[in-house]
């Protein structure tokens, strides 16, 4: 299917890149096989990311005027799916891995850091002082659902970037030239307007 190729292609191109989707459960036409046909999709990737929703009309909608699948069937099948996606465990196989994570937030538990990998899976690290906005070598401890549990390496912290900038200052522009640049700019800008006018004037001749 053009799905299996997109995500195929996905995954040949970024080695571990996180991929998930929506699905819903009994959209009018839906028949049995095309159910099987996306949990056997489900199955091949086996997606960290899963949202299920049952089919919900929106008036004014051209599906919306189509034949429903009944109410059964649907609950049925989005029952069958979510049962699914809650049986397998998608991190269990990076128990043990090295990896280097940004910390970024605080977890809705408040008992640890919430970080990213570089598939940007979530990492929880223990709430120590100066990880927040760092990069943090961690050892992978344990999986969930959800999230990997990191403990972090004596390795440790990392800034993520170099300081801030000066006010008024640009990336790129040496010190000493930023603020001629800037006087200069209005002067740009009435040339430019200059050149254009004079294409145009050639091009409506």
């Amino acid at each position: 299917s053009d799905f299996e190729k997109v995500v195929d292609f996905l995954k040949s191109k970024v080695p571990r890149v996180t991929i998930a989707t929506d699905i819903i459960c009994g959209f009018p036409t839906e028949t049995e096989k095309d159910f099987e046909d996306t949990m056997d999709l489900c199955r091949k990737y086996k997606f960290p990311s899963l949202f299920i929703n049952q089919f919900f009309p929106r008036p004014g909608t051209p599906a919306a005027k189509m034949p429903k699948v009944p109410t059964q069937q649907v609950k049925q099948r989005t029952k069958k799916l979510s049962d699914f996606f809650q049986s397998y465990e998608p991190y269990g196989h990076q128990v043990g891995e090295i990896q280097k994570v940004l910390v970024t937030e605080v977890s809705h538990d408040k008992k640890h850091y919430v970080a990213h990998n570089k598939a940007y899976e979530q990492v929880l690290v223990p709430m120590e002082e100066g990880y927040m906005g760092k990069m943090v070598t961690v050892k992978i401890v344990e999986a969930t659902k959800h999230s990997m549990k990191g403990e972090p390496l004596d390795e440790g912290v990392a800034p993520t970037e170099k300081q801030p900038l000066p006010k008024g200052l640009v990336s790129g522009v040496p010190r000493e030239m930023a603020p001629s640049i800037f006087r200069l700019l209005p002067v740009f800008i009435v040339v430019f307007a200059f050149v254009a006018r004079m294409i145009w004037k050639l091009f409506t001749i």
